[in-house]
C-alpha cells in the first residue's frame, strides 16, 4: 500500500475536505433532511464506480423513485461520516441545480429562493456560514408551519362562522315554521272548542233522551209483569188440559195395544202364508243357490282389497236396543252391514287400528256363526293394509277405494240388495242412517252392536 501523500502534494479539493471543521452535525429540520436525501439519491448514480463507496453501490442500483425512500438512512450516514463522498455528491448537485447551487456554494443565499432548498445545498456544499443557512431554513420551516397553523385556524374560524350563519338561517326558517304551526294549532283549538260545545249540547240531549227511555222502560216493565202473570195463568190452564190429554192418551194407548195384538196375529198369519208360498215358488222354479250375492258385485266394482284405513270421526249417537238387533238378525236371509271404524272408535278407541279391526272382525265372525246371516264390514281405505288375517267364515271385509268413503260404499251395498230383503246397517252416523233408511234398510246405532258383542 502506498504511503499517504504529503500535504503539499495533495490535491487542493481533497485537502480542503480533509481540513474541514469536524464540529458535530447540526440537527436538520425534517423538510431539509428529506430534500438532502432526494438530491443525493438523484446524484448518486452519476458517480464513477471508483469514487462510489462500497456501501452506496447497492443503493445506487435502486430504482430512482425508491432510492431516497429505501436508501435514505445509508445515504445520510455516509454523508455525515465521509466528507469526500459528500464533496463529490455536492459537486454533482451544484451542477444539477444551476445558478442556485453555484450561489449557495459561494456562500450567497438568494432572497427569493426556497429556504429548504438553500439549507439542503448548504449542508452538501458546506460554504462559509452554512450552519446559519440551515438554522434560517429551520426558522423558516417553523414560521411556515406556524403560518399554516394560523391559516388553518382562520379557515376553521371562517367555517364555524359559515356554519353559524347557516344554523341561524335554519333556525329562522324553523322559527317561521313554528309560528305557522302555532297559528294552525290555535285554529284547531278554536275548532275543538266549538266541537266541545256541540258535544256538550249533544250530551245534554242524549241525557234527556235517556231519561225518557228510562221512563218508557219502567212503563214497559210494568206491562211485561202483567203479561207474565197472564202467561202463568195460561200455563196452569194448559197443564190442566195436558193432564186430561195424558189420561185420554193412556186410554188410547191401551186400545192401540189391543189393536196391535190383533194386527200382529194377522201379520204372523200373513208371513206364514208368504213363507209357505215362497217355499212352493222355490220348488216350482227350481232355483239353485246363487254363487255370488249382491254385495259381492258391489265389492268388485267400488271396493278395495284390505288396506290401511284412515281414522273416521265419531258420528252422532244412536240409542237402539240390542234386543231389537237380535230380532232383525233373526229374520230369514238378513244381511248385516257394519260401518267398521264408526263402531271401533266408540268401543275400542284405546287400541291401535290393527287391533280394532281384528277385534271387530272376530266378533262379527261369532255373530255370523250363530245366526247364519250374511255379514259385511266396511272400513275407510285411503291406504292399503297388508298382512290382514283371513276373514272368519260368513264375514266379508271391504275397504273403500281411494277418493271414496265407507259411508258411500255402505249406501251402494244397500241399493244393490233386492227390495224386501232384511238389511241391517250398524252406524251412529246420522247421514248414513238417514240414507239407508230411504232404501228400506234398518239403521241401528253402534252401541247396539257393541252390547251384542259383549254378550258373545
Amino acid at each position: 500500500m502506498s504511503a499517504p501523500l504529503p500535504s503539499s502534494d495533495r490535491p487542493e479539493s481533497e485537502a480542503a475536505v480533509q481540513d474541514a471543521d469536524y464540529a458535530p452535525e447540526p440537527v436538520l429540520p425534517e423538510p431539509v433532511r428529506q430534500r438532502i436525501m432526494t438530491l443525493s439519491a438523484a446524484a448518486l448514480p452519476s458517480l464513477p464506480a471508483d469514487e462510489m463507496p462500497v456501501q452506496m453501490r447497492k443503493v445506487a442500483r435502486f430504482a430512482p423513485n425508491r432510492r431516497a425512500r429505501l436508501g435514505g438512512r445509508e445515504i445520510a450516514a455516509q454523508l455525515a461520516a465521509d466528507p469526500l463522498f459528500r464533496q463529490r455528491i455536492s459537486t454533482r448537485v451544484v451542477a444539477d441545480t444551476g445558478d442556485l447551487g453555484a450561489a449557495v456554494a459561494g456562500g450567497v443565499a438568494p432572497a427569493a429562493a426556497d429556504p429548504v432548498e438553500v439549507a439542503a445545498l448548504a449542508y452538501l456544499t458546506r460554504p462559509e456560514g452554512w450552519r446559519d443557512l440551515i438554522d434560517k431554513a429551520g426558522h423558516a420551516v417553523i414560521a411556515e408551519a406556524d403560518s399554516a397553523a394560523v391559516a388553518s385556524q382562520v379557515r376553521e374560524a371562517e367555517q364555524r362562522a359559515a356554519r353559524a350563519e347557516h344554523d341561524r338561517a335554519v333556525a329562522k326558517v324553523e322559527a317561521d315554521k313554528l309560528r305557522d304551526e302555532l297559528a294552525r294549532v290555535r285554529e284547531e283549538m278554536g275548532q275543538l272548542r266549538e266541537e266541545a260545545r256541540s258535544t256538550a249540547k249533544a250530551l245534554r240531549e242524549a241525557q234527556a233522551a235517556t231519561k225518557r227511555a228510562t221512563d218508557l222502560l219502567a212503563t214497559e216493565k210494568g206491562r211485561i209483569a202483567r203479561t207474565a202473570a197472564d202467561h202463568d195463568a195460561e200455563v196452569r190452564r194448559l197443564k190442566t188440559r195436558l193432564a186430561e190429554a195424558e189420561a185420554a192418551a193412556a186410554t188410547g194407548k191401551q186400545s192401540a195395544k189391543d189393536a196391535r195384538a190383533v194386527d200382529d196375529a194377522r201379520l204372523w198369519l200373513l208371513l206364514e202364508t208368504i213363507g209357505q208360498a215362497a217355499s212352493g215358488l222355490r220348488r216350482e222354479l227350481a232355483l239353485n243357490p246363487a254363487d255370488k250375492l249382491p254385495a259381492d258385485f258391489v265389492a268388485e266394482a267400488v271396493a278395495e282389497v284390505p288396506g290401511s284405513p284412515e281414522r273416521s270421526r265419531a258420528r252422532a249417537q244412536d240409542t237402539d236396543d240390542p234386543g231389537r238387533l237380535d230380532q232383525l238378525l233373526a229374520l230369514p236371509r238378513a244381511h248385516l252391514i257394519v260401518d267398521g271404524y264408526n263402531v271401533t272408535k266408540r268401543g275400542f278407541a284405546e287400541m291401535s287400528l290393527e287391533q280394532q279391526r281384528k277385534r271387530l272382525i272376530t266378533g262379527l265372525g261369532g255373530i255370523a256363526a250363530q245366526t247364519g246371516d250374511e255379514v259385511t264390514v266396511v272400513f275407510d281405505g285411503a291406504e292399503r293394509v297388508h298382512g290382514l288375517p283371513p276373514s272368519p267364515r260368513g264375514v266379508r271385509v271391504l275397504f273403500s277405494r281411494k277418493g271414496d268413503t265407507a259411508d258411500e260404499l255402505i249406501r251402494q251395498l244397500v241399493r244393490a240388495e233386492p227390495s224386501g230383503r232384511p238389511i241391517v246397517v250398524i252406524s251412529s252416523d246420522r247421514e248414513v242412517a238417514d240414507g239407508v233408511r230411504r232404501h228400506g234398510a234398518y239403521p241401528m246405532g253402534a252401541d247396539s252392536l257393541l252390547r251384542r258383542l259383549s254378550r258373545s
